[in-house]
């Protein structure tokens, strides 16, 4: 977790306000660590139990999220209406589920993935941190700067 105090307007979530947000998505980004660089990928997940559940085929993906190295896992929403976003970022450890009542019990998990193909390998993300934030979207006229205006060269 961070020391830096949030900035004005935001709300620092204590965790289970964390875990109720994730359980209202299905959509997140896994952040994994690829032989020498960070990569991302967009996953499908559920909550189960204080943990993260996700499918994965074989891939960089798959190896690099049991490659021993921590992961990182972060879902975010807004509510159009009154303009609150939040954002929760979970870090910690993930696994393959291989025991068979582990796996029996997650097959009946409400786990979607969008993109067709063979998932046949459920990872579990075990958090050593969870952490969010609640905060107002800014007016984008409030992004406006000096620069904003000034004259762009032409693409090549």
């Amino acid at each position: 977790m961070t020391k830096n105090p949030a900035p004005a307007g935001t709300t620092v979530l204590a965790t289970h306000e964390c875990w109720q947000l994730l359980r209202s998505v299905s959509v997140a980004r896994l952040a994994v660590w690829v032989h020498d660089h960070p990569d991302i990928f967009p996953i499908n997940f559920t909550v189960d139990h204080g943990t993260v559940v996700f499918r994965s085929g074989e891939g960089t993906k798959l190896t690099s999220s049991l490659g021993g190295t921590p992961v990182a896992l972060e879902a975010d929403g807004v509510d159009q209406d009154s303009g609150v976003a939040w954002s929760v970022v979970i870090k910690g450890e993930a696994t393959d589920i291989v025991a068979i009542n582990d796996v029996l019990d997650t097959v009946g998990l409400p786990l979607f993935p969008w993109e067709a193909g063979h998932k046949d390998h459920f990872i579990r993300i075990t958090p050593t941190s969870v952490t969010g934030r609640r905060f107002k979207v800014a007016d984008p006229a409030s992004w406006w700067n000096p620069m904003a205006d000034a004259p762009r060269a032409a693409p090549e």
